[in-house]
Formats: structure tokens, sequence, C-alpha cells
């Protein structure tokens, strides 16, 4: 059998990308009016809870990235602040596990509040995909460690829409 060179970049092209069984998306009407990387560390808590230990999710912290030009951060609540000074609240409308062992979900949050006025200030939706990293290790969470807080680093792709094009 003979396998042409196009045919194994395929296959490899194949191979390498990892696509969910299912995505999250914005709903029809919203445009894409930005899109950053995320960089940085989901932040962990192991708590003991009726005898049984687990970590619990504090809170993000990382850079917004675009073209290698940091443009803002991301922290707690959740919330995206631009360095123009326009801010997105965010609540969660969709989870769907990520397709990369040890990444967290990919989601689909409603914005819920913003501030400012700038880049963030027209957005209705942020989307969270092509996640890397971010899970906390079940093993490393126990009785004896208690209130240890875990730094796991992580990168995500986020999706800013608007229903206004840009």
């Amino acid at each position: 059998m003979r396998i042409s060179t196009y045919t194994a970049l395929g296959l490899f092209v194949a191979m390498s990308t990892v696509v969910p069984a299912q995505s999250v998306e914005a709903p029809a009407g919203q445009h894409l009016v930005l899109t950053a990387e995320g960089r940085g560390v989901q932040i962990y808590r192991c708590d003991v809870k009726a005898d049984v230990a687990a970590w619990t999710f504090v809170a993000p912290e990382a850079g917004l990235y675009v073209q290698e030009e940091k443009i803002g951060t991301h922290g707690a609540g959740p919330v995206w602040m631009h360095h123009d000074g326009s801010t997105v609240h965010g609540k969660l409308v969709q989870s769907l596990t990520a397709p990369v062992a040890g990444a967290i979900p990919w989601l689909l949050l409603k914005a819920s509040e913003t501030t400012g006025k700038g880049a963030f200030t027209p957005v209705a939706y942020i989307r969270r995909t092509d996640t890397k990293g971010g899970q906390a290790d079940p093993a490393a969470c126990d009785k004896e460690h208690a209130g240890t807080v875990s730094r796991v680093p992580y990168t995500a792709t986020y999706s800013f829409y608007s229903a206004t094009a840009k």
C-alpha cells in the first residue's frame, strides 16, 4: 500500500488536533470581538469535609495576551480586566470536559456586568477553549495536607463576543 505525502500529512494533522465531541459556542447573533491567550495558574486549596480531602477551586490568576502583548488580566469572580480600564464579569452558562487529560473544562460564560469604556464594554459572552493544564492532582490532597494551596499552571484561549459586530 502506498501512502502519499498529502495523505500522511492529513493523518498527522488529524491525529495531533484534539477536538471534543461537543463544543461550547456563543449563541447565534454574537460576533467575535477579541481573542486572547490566557497564561497563568488555577489556584486550589486542599480542604477536608466529612473526613474526605479534596481540592477546592479558589481563583484563576492569569495574564491575557494577544500576539505576545499583554493586554490584561483574568482573576476571581471570574473577571477579565483590559489594560484600557474596561472589565467584564462572567456567569457560567455551560461547562464541557476538556478533550485533553489534566486540562480544565471548556466554558461558556454570559457577561453579568461590564465596567469602563473600552474593549470589554460591549462583551456579552466569554468562551474558554483549548485548555492545557490547570487541574490539581487529586493524589496531592489528603488529610495531612489540609489547608495546602496549589497553583497549577494552565493556558487557554479566551474568546469575547458581542451582539454588535466589531
